[in-house]
């Protein structure tokens, strides 16, 4: 079941990334395009939690992990700062 859940969080993730770059193409509000870029690297956070956890359980990719979901969250937090000049 927590292999379900992982596939659904992966999805949602790049789901909301493509919404939010259509959006970007369609308004060019830049906040949007940062945030798109944030759900990228959540998306690849959740791709490497299912990978780490139910593929290759013997292999610890916590790391890699935390590094892509620090690499995503500081996207959308240099976004806000850069925006809100």
């Amino acid at each position: 079941m927590a292999e379900v859940v992982y596939v659904l969080c992966a999805l949602t993730s790049i789901i909301c990334a493509l919404l939010l770059f259509r959006g970007f193409r369609r308004s060019g509000t830049r906040l949007l395009f940062w945030s798109a870029w944030s759900f990228v690297g959540l998306a690849l956070n959740n791709l490497l939690l299912f990978v780490d956890l139910i593929l290759v359980p013997t292999i610890d990719l916590g790391i890699l992990r935390a590094a892509t979901a620090l690499i995503g969250l500081m996207v959308l937090v240099f976004g806000l700062i850069w925006e809100s000049r």
